[in-house]
């Protein structure tokens, strides 16, 4: 992508519009080189996710495709070999997590929603090991709701109403019950506590009226308006209870207004162009209008915000005039937000990015200041600079026109340097340049189709005039189940271009790319004045202060750490064995450095591999000690989303989870669902389980005989502790065998693993919380031919906890470390005369394909309808191999 850009540097350098510098000992070059090796030695990822819908109901499926692209090309990425996608609850804690493999910057995945979630404001977050370097703020974080209406007894529906009490401010809460046909749940007890910035503010108890409402009031003392949430829980006439979480998104409908000058500060008597925000406390614009006023109380002039309570206007600030801006309420009353001072002399770097062909720029320069020195106008795009324009401060306006045919789409930094080499104003535009984009149709679609129908579709991916190289997901819905979010929807153009540049929420971010015209170009300039972020500061690059890399880039699975003594000196040429049996009896040898380091590099394993790392030093003793190199999980930060969450997440998506309540009883009917069976509140005694967190197949604690942690205090190793211990099993030569089979040795499962028969004595006995042996052939009989001597089931204290490894001193751990998750592949149904199938078809995703190749600038794909009538919509979207995107919506009637 980068490389048509080199030839239009060259055009612009011939046109005398950007010139070249070419000083040897100019400072001024030996900072922009400083930039270049910063941007080779940080190069930053991003993440793009396409969804296949724009919210879901529990039972559903998440399908994703992830677009991860390199800045310094806008390619596809070959830094990072591994993805990790994460969902997020509101509670901010991860309710799942999947690893994925990477290659050449694509992988697909999907979420399954068991009935075991709550609906609610969950996050998709993705990012990969690298991207950590740079900071959550540039990860991919996106709030989607998710109804229940399938696995839900209990629906709410919750206002709140914003007043003041003793100079703090008071929350009135109406919550309302009803089952999912709309009943109100009257006469029943609700207890409630309310949590503000996780701390308690407020608990009570109330009986729900005729309505099915119980109201209630809390408090914020903080001092400032607060987020956090009701746990409400409500007892059903069976004894049931329900416990429903409500965001409190604020505790006040007061305004935040901010003002923004253009470059970054007001100079006297240059005019400058002040950019202002209104948000409410819960961070959504607010339109707003007001005047500006001096310090004499004088109007200068009237302004409005235009968008999502963002706008602008233009001020001459005068020598030893402060300003103000006079924000009219609806309550009648008034807000003042005072101007920051204007300095006595600078810089004023103004942009006009309303014309749809051209960049105005224009430098005004204080009169103290003409003919102080050349000026540089850097533009750079992800740290790479584009061109550079020197500019003689010989008068006190300098005007530059660019033309956006030759700049490329994205966020652009226009950076104005000073004769000093100092930065002394910056501004960000957004460039929407088509030349960037694939061009992407489809031929082969009609106008209608009948339910059942035979969608036969080709895609065709030109780069310009050419046919192009590309990966491209294609997501089809029903629009009559599923309602587009046009504005707010999962975006490629929006998630590589606009959104994983920027720090912070951004409001209906696709708005400013769906249609260019003078008008959504105005509002797109003046979120750039706002909330344009650059990730590059230039006070740190001339700081040579080095940025540290903390996570280094995940090329492939492997398993390393050190091998030191107990005193905790490295043991080089130690040997390190690893294995696991899962997929199959694996094992692999390698020896320690002088450092005593190992690694065993590129591996490829699943999810829920278990292995065992044994170490032994130069001469073959086992007292050492196995530190792993593990990097810590990524901490969950709070929504930085906070506008799109919704209160109440049920209600807003009412029609669709309905819908897809009668879908998954269907399914659920007919066996093709898993459903957690939740039955009436009963008490029930049961016998303490010894062995609850062992992997035994037939059961925790289904074994002829156990052992537990108090039976093995007096052991050295747990040979002796079983010997003698259990009728018909001895040991010999530190195996278990039991009397009955013919000399075949006990198959031990050490925490869920399978190891050798010889293993036994590696393990500490002191580490084992119990041991189920199993002798009968109604317990080995599910474990097949290795459970022909029969089993030994080895569950240590550690066994089931959180942790990724446990360690087993000496020279011996277990390690769970995060494998690739297996993808599922989304049903498509082939309705052919082959193949019928008389239950009803309502699947609200009529279909999902990650992975359509154009590799001669053409791909096919077909699928069929479902029964459900309406507009059916088909959203492509794609990457080709110079890192130009493409994303196109088709529609079509099914009748």
């Amino acid at each position: 992508m980068k490389s048509k850009y080199l030839k239009v540097l060259f055009c612009l350098l011939a046109s005398a519009l950007f010139l070249a510098f070419r000083f040897a000992d100019d400072p001024f070059e030996a900072l922009l080189k400083k930039l270049a090796a910063y941007n080779e030695e940080h190069p930053q990822e991003k993440v793009y996710l396409h969804l296949d819908k724009p919210y879901y109901a529990v039972g559903d499926n998440i399908w994703f495709k992830a677009y991860v692209t390199d800045n310094r090309s806008g390619q596809l990425s070959k830094i990072s070999s591994a993805i990790y996608v994460e969902l997020i609850s509101e509670g901010d804690s991860i309710k799942k997590q999947i690893k994925l493999p990477l290659v050449s910057g694509l992988s697909w995945g999907d979420f399954k929603l068991t009935d075991t979630l709550k609906e609610g404001n969950y996050r998709i977050r993705a990012y990969t090991q690298w991207m950590r370097n740079a900071g959550p703020d540039y990860f991919f974080d996106k709030t989607i709701r998710i109804g229940n209406a399938w696995a839900n007894k209990v629906f709410t529906s919750t206002t709140y109403t914003f007043g003041k009490k003793n100079n703090a401010e008071l929350v009135d809460a109406v919550i309302r019950f009803s089952d999912k046909d709309g009943n109100p749940y009257a006469g029943q007890s609700v207890s409630y506590e309310v949590h503000l910035k996780n701390k308690p503010a407020g608990r009570g108890k109330g009986m729900t009226n005729a309505q099915g409402e119980v109201n209630f009031s809390f408090q914020n003392a903080t001092g400032t308006p607060a987020s956090g949430a009701v746990t409400a829980t409500i007892t059903l006439p069976n004894k049931q209870q329900i416990v429903k979480t409500i965001p409190v998104k604020t505790t006040a409908s007061s305004l935040s207004v901010q003002l923004f000058p253009e470059g970054g500060a007001l100079v006297e008597n240059l005019p400058s162009k002040v950019g202002i925000k209104a948000i409410s406390p819960a961070g959504l614009g607010i339109d707003v209008s007001g005047v500006l006023t001096d310090n004499d109380g004088t109007e200068v002039l009237a302004f409005n915000t235009t968008h999502l309570g963002m706008g602008n206007f233009i001020v001459n600030p005068q020598p030893g005039k402060t300003y103000t801006a006079r924000i009219k309420l609806k309550d009648g009353t008034a807000m003042d937000i005072p101007l920051p001072k204007a300095v006595p002399s600078g810089y004023v770097l103004s942009v006009n990015n309303s014309d749809s062909s051209k960049v105005g720029i224009r430098i005004l320069t204080s009169q103290n200041l003409i003919g102080q020195g050349e000026l540089k106008l850097v533009i750079q795009q992800n740290n790479s600079v584009f061109a550079v324009q020197k500019i003689q401060s010989v008068k006190q306006v300098n005007i530059l026109s660019l033309p956006k045919k030759d700049l490329p789409s994205g966020i652009l930094h226009l950076t104005l340097f000073n004769a000093t080499n100092l930065p002394v104003a910056e501004r960000l535009i957004f460039i929407n340049n088509p030349a960037d984009q694939i061009s992407a149709s489809v031929t082969g679609l009609k106008n209608s189709y009948s339910p059942r129908g035979n969608v036969e579709l080709t895609l065709a991916a030109k780069d310009g005039d050419k046919p192009t190289i590309g990966s491209f997901s294609v997501a089809v819905t029903n629009t009559s189940l599923v309602t587009p979010d046009p504005d707010n929807e999962s975006n490629i153009l929006t998630g590589l271009l606009l959104t994983a540049d920027l720090k912070g929420y951004v409001e209906k971010p696709n708005y400013y790319l769906r249609n260019n015209t003078k008008e959504t170009r105005e509002h797109l300039d003046n979120l750039m004045l706002i909330q344009g972020w650059s990730r590059l500061l230039w006070s740190d690059l001339m700081s040579d202060a080095a940025k540290p890399i903390a996570f280094p880039p995940e090329r492939a699975l492997k398993v390393a750490g050190t091998i030191t003594t107990t005193g905790g000196k490295p043991v080089p040429n130690g040997k390190v064995s690893l294995f696991s049996t899962g997929g199959g009896l694996f094992m692999v040898d390698t020896l320690t450095d002088a450092k005593g380091h190992f690694s065993f590099d590129n591996l490829s394993f699943g999810d829920s591999t278990k292995f065992i790392v044994q170490a032994r030093n130069a001469k073959n003793k086992k007292y050492v000690e196995i530190n792993l190199d593990i990097l810590p999980g990524q901490v969950v930060t709070k929504n930085k989303n906070s506008g799109d969450v919704e209160v109440n997440v049920n209600e807003s998506i009412q029609g669709y989870i309905q819908k897809s309540n009668s879908y998954f009883d269907g399914l659920n009917k007919r066996g093709l669902l898993e459903r957690t069976l939740l039955l009436d509140q009963v008490n029930v005694v049961q016998k303490k389980n010894p062995a609850k967190n062992s992997a035994n197949l037939n059961g925790a604690g289904n074994a002829d005989y156990i052992m537990t942690s108090k039976d093995l205090g007096t052991c050295i190793t747990l040979s002796q502790c079983l010997q003698g211990r259990v009728a018909g099993m001895t040991i010999q030569n530190g195996k278990a065998f039991l009397t009955r089979n013919n000399g075949q040795p006990m198959q031990i499962i050490f925490d869920g693993m399978y190891v050798e028969p010889d293993f036994l004595d590696n393990i500490q006995p002191f580490d084992v919380e119990t041991i189920e042996v199993l002798k009968n052939a109604g317990n080995t009989a599910i474990y097949g031919s290795r459970g022909g001597g029969g089993v030994l089931i080895i569950t240590t204290k550690r066994g089931g906890g959180d942790l990724s490894f446990s360690r087993y001193s000496p020279g011996i751990i277990t390690y769970a470390p995060k494998g690739y998750y297996a993808v599922r592949q989304f049903y498509s149904p082939q309705y052919t005369p082959e193949h019928t199938d008389n239950n009803e078809d309502k699947r609200s995703t009529v279909y999902w394909n990650p992975h359509v190749a154009t590799g001669d600038g053409l791909g096919k794909f077909n699928f069929y309808n479902t029964d459900e009538p309406g507009t059916y919509r088909i959203v492509i979207e794609g990457i080709n191999e110079d890192g130009h995107i493409a994303r196109k919506v088709y529609t079509y009637q099914v009748k």
